[in-house]
Parts: C-alpha cells; structure tokens; sequence
C-alpha cells in the first residue's frame, strides 16, 4: 500500500525527473545530470539527490555504470503501476531530508505487537527510535523505527541527529545485514492519549497505522517500522497488474 500526503523533498525529486524522462527532456541512453548539478538546480541538499536517484535506480528508470556516472533507460513498462510502498519510502529515504525531529532514541519494553513481529525473547527489549514528521510545518506522521539490541549496537541510529543516509543503506553498510523484502500490516484505531497530543489531532479523529517488517532473504526478521498517521490527513492507495 502506498501513502497520499504531502511528499517529502526527494520525492517531489523523483516525480520531476521522471516527468522529464517521460517528455524525453532526458532521452533514454542519455546520462543524467550529476548530483551537483541537480543540487544547484532544485536548490536541496545532497542527501536528497541521492534519496532520489536510487528510487529511480531501483525502479528501473536510470542505470548505475561503475566509474561512468548514471544514465537514463526510459519509462519502465509497469511504472504507473510501481508505487512506492511506506516501508520502502521509509527504509530508503534519507531522515535529513525529511522535515521532522527524533522524539526518542533508546532501549524500552516494546509493545505485544512489535515482540511478534521481531521475534524477541522473553525479555521484550528492543531499540526504538521514535521521529515526529512534519508538513507545511505542522504534524503529519509519528514514526518508529523498532530493532533488536544488538542490531542498534554500534549504529548512528543512537543519535539524536537526523540519519544523511537512508535507514536501509545505514544498517546494510554498518552491520552487513542484507533487507531482502518487507511485509506491510496495516491497522486502524484510536490514537493514545501521547500520539493525539504529539500529532495535534483533533478529538475523536482514528489512526492509520502501517507496520512494515523488513526480513532477510531467510525470512528472518531485522526490523520494524510503524507509522501512525492522522486518518483525516492520508488515504490509502494500490495498484497492481491484472495477470
């Protein structure tokens, strides 16, 4: 499932570039612009470029050619129907280039929930990294980041500081996990007393909450990832292929 709000910065880069492969304004063999020049011209920070360019990378609109730069393919044959999912905007864009502020970074009982999910032990301890989202600078979306100790031991994600890297890239080059693939719950339910007071929702108003679980090739669970967003401020959306 994939979110309508108010896009982050390196989406809206994402939707322009591809807007300008589509006109032909970048024709398909032709190298794309470097990360300098975009920088200078839409006026954000590198992080953000780089956010973007592995989207596109990754949905199959630009090549990577090691030592030569990137360079365009063309619209892929599915795009339209290729939305990002929220566990994979989450797990590859940059927090920097995200508007928001980290709540929480440490060690707590994790809820019911997330113990299935990651497959604690008894214990019930995990890492939660806890970040409120903003757009035209009001709240939008309470988002946790959930992992067991030892895969937050020795990471930056301790930090108060927002991540220049994606949380995906982070972990992969920090700890040698590989995220093979994410599965999505999604919920809806009264926000708590904290998530109505930090989101300034109005009274009475529901949540939608998606769990993304990012597993290895193996099925093994690293992480996960709930977002709580205000159920008057997103909708919900899928597309997909009719075989």
């Amino acid at each position: 499932m994939s979110l309508e709000s108010v896009p982050p910065k390196y989406a809206q880069l994402v939707t322009e570039l591809q807007r300008r492969i589509e006109a032909g304004q970048y024709a398909p063999g032709s190298a794309m612009p470097s990360e300098h020049q975009l920088i200078d011209e839409f006026g954000v920070s590198r992080p953000t470029v780089v956010a973007a360019l592995r989207v596109l990378r990754d949905q199959g609109w630009i090549d990577s050619r090691q030592g030569k730069g990137r360079f365009v393919r063309g619209r892929p044959a599915l795009a339209s129907l290729e939305n990002a999912r929220a566990g994979q905007v989450r797990l590859a864009g940059s927090e920097a280039a995200v508007p928001g502020e980290v709540l929480a970074a440490g060690v707590v009982d994790a809820s019911n929930r997330v113990r299935t999910l990651l497959g604690l032990d008894s214990s019930g301890k995990a890492f939660l990294r806890r970040r409120l989202l903003t757009a035209d600078d009001a709240p939008s979306e309470l988002l946790s980041l959930w992992l067991p100790l030892d895969l937050a031991e020795g990471t930056d994600l301790t930090s108060g500081t927002p991540l220049e890297q994606g949380v995906r890239e982070h972990l992969e080059s920090r700890k040698g996990v590989v995220l093979d693939h994410v599965i999505e719950h999604i919920v809806a339910r009264m926000p708590t007393g904290e998530e109505a007071r930090v989101l300034a929702m109005h009274k009475g108003t529901p949540v939608l909450v998606v769990y993304a679980t990012a597993r290895d090739a193996a099925g093994r669970p690293l992480l996960v990832v709930d977002t709580v967003m205000p159920a008057d401020l997103h909708e919900l959306e899928d597309a997909y292929p009719l075989a």
